[in-house]
């Protein structure tokens, strides 16, 4: 039997980070079930863990997103065309069951849609993995009955696959930081969320991407590369997550573990696409040819200079500038992570790029805020900031129906007009900027960073979690210096109820 001068001392577990203790919002919002929680009180001793408190939060949320969308599925999506705009319960989901072949048992991508115009799609425009998942549904579906009636059913279907999704996230939120699983309930509980949730198949890839972030957290590479393969399969923004972890691979010298990556990135997407590619490449192209040729449409600064200027800029001058305006991001997100003091979060540089995207590309669907919320609360797990950026796009996603409700409702004009709906997108664009702002902030000043604050380096680092810097430029450069491991960090920068030295 060892000696106890040979038994290793056990590390204990690092204790939890509860919102309520350090974040004022959160603190004021528990009053709703009693307060904050208590210095005495018996954490870990019960059934409610934080995870699955959050995941049944997030269902319950996601149930209320479906309530709202009760008056389109008792008639809105089917009799009068503004109605479903009045009430801001419109979703794809119906109307493309029988407008993209599902209804007729057409296979995506193989069967040419029946069109009447040659402007029409004549395929499925959606990527393949998406497509999938709407087949999947569609098999789901009861035959029987009327059109309307189908329609109906495989919303319901699709929402009831959604909800899984949408747990998936919020409980990969939860655990990603593996000291703030709490932060999950931001996820949860976003009303954005869940009035968006069901428009359209985002979700699906939404999932897989944060899926793939609690992959790479837990120093998995190539599961993450896996996850991301197939997200990026689902939906095209998730692969733009590649950009930020090549400058901090680079930054750390963690090349092994980005090769593995993008390895296992790219081999997902082409098990799923490539089928598909080598036997229907019209269908499968369609969703490029889709993207390329849209032109400027809902939600977008485009889409404001095209609706006051007697000289709107082309499709193609859109294309260029917008795919400029996405490289320019990135070379500044690039500078930034060499630059900065300390090397940025995996988070900060993800959500920085995607919102890069979102701002400047040429449209702006309502349900593309989801692309956003898990990275957001990973990146600046603040609820004030939150909130705000939350109210911004509740503000949009009102504006945006109540301004088709003004185009389909003839010459009664009940809704908002022209430029009452640029203010709503200069709302949603200002409030995604303050959140990047804020996040710029963190990584330039990281003791204003609330997880770095906390004590930890980068918990959804994975394998950069504490590494040591290996190319840095500027004055990070002069200070060059191995990551601190966290109680380093807690002495240097303090942390709130206790004494810094």
């Amino acid at each position: 039997m060892p000696s106890a001068e040979t038994t290793p001392a056990r590390v204990p577990e690092p204790e939890t980070v509860r919102p309520t203790r350090e974040d004022e919002i959160a603190a004021a919002g528990s009053e709703l079930i009693g307060g904050p929680v208590g210095r005495r009180a018996l954490l870990g001793t019960s059934w409610w863990t934080p995870v699955r408190v959050i995941a049944l939060v997030a269902i319950g949320m996601f149930a209320l997103g479906l309530v709202q969308k009760a008056p389109c599925y008792d008639g809105a999506w089917f009799f009068g065309a503004s109605s479903q705009y009045t009430h801001a319960c419109y979703s794809d989901i119906p109307h493309l069951y029988q407008g993209r072949g599902f209804a007729d048992g057409l296979v995506p991508y193989f069967d040419r849609l029946p069109t009447q115009n040659p402007g029409d799609i004549e395929y499925l425009e959606y990527p393949v993995l998406t497509g999938v998942f709407m087949e999947v549904a569609a098999w789901l579906t009861p035959g029987s009955g009327s059109i309307q009636q189908q329609e109906q059913w495989y919303w319901f279907v699709n929402a009831g696959m959604l909800m899984i999704c949408a747990a998936v996230i919020a409980v990969c939120v939860a655990r990603t930081h593996r000291r703030r699983p709490w932060d999950g309930l931001l996820v949860a509980l976003a009303p954005a969320f869940a009035l968006t949730a069901t428009i359209n198949w985002d979700l699906l890839a939404v999932a897989l991407t944060a899926a793939a972030m609690f992959m790479w957290s837990r120093s998995r590479p190539v599961a993450f590369g896996v996850l991301l393969g197939l997200a990026t399969a689902a939906k095209l923004y998730p692969v733009f997550l590649l950009a930020p972890l090549l400058v901090l691979c680079w930054r750390a010298g963690k090349w092994r573990a980005f090769f593995q990556a993008v390895g296992g990135a790219v081999v997902a997407w082409l098990v799923v696409n490539l089928p598909v590619m080598l036997f229907a490449f019209p269908g499968w192209s369609k969703f490029y040819r889709f993207s390329h040729d849209r032109p400027v449409d809902f939600g977008s600064f485009w889409l404001i200079w095209a609706q006051n200027s007697g000289n709107p800029p082309s499709i193609d001058f859109v294309n260029t500038a917008a795919s400029a305006l996405v490289m320019l991001s990135f070379i500044g997100i690039a500078a930034l992570t060499f630059f900065a003091p300390r090397r940025p979060r995996f988070a900060q540089l993800a959500f920085l790029i995607v919102a890069a995207f979102i701002l400047t590309n040429k449209v702006y669907s309502p349900q593309y805020v989801l692309w956003l919320v898990p990275l957001a609360v990973l990146a600046r797990p603040k609820w004030r900031d939150f909130l705000v950026w939350q109210a911004c796009e509740v503000a949009y996603f009102l504006g945006i129906w109540m301004y088709l409700a003004y185009t389909t409702s003839g010459d009664a004009h009940k809704g908002l007009p022209t430029h009452g709906y640029h203010w709503a997108i200069a709302l949603h664009l200002l409030g995604t900027l303050y959140l990047c702002a804020v996040v710029v902030r963190d990584i330039l000043l990281p003791e204003r960073d609330v997880v770095r604050l906390a004590g930890d380096d980068d918990p959804s680092g994975g394998v950069l979690d504490g590494a040591p810097d290996v190319f840095v430029l500027g004055a990070a450069a002069q200070n060059r210096r191995p990551t601190e491991p966290p109680e380093m960090l807690r002495m240097e920068w303090g942390v709130p109820g206790e004494p810094t030295h």
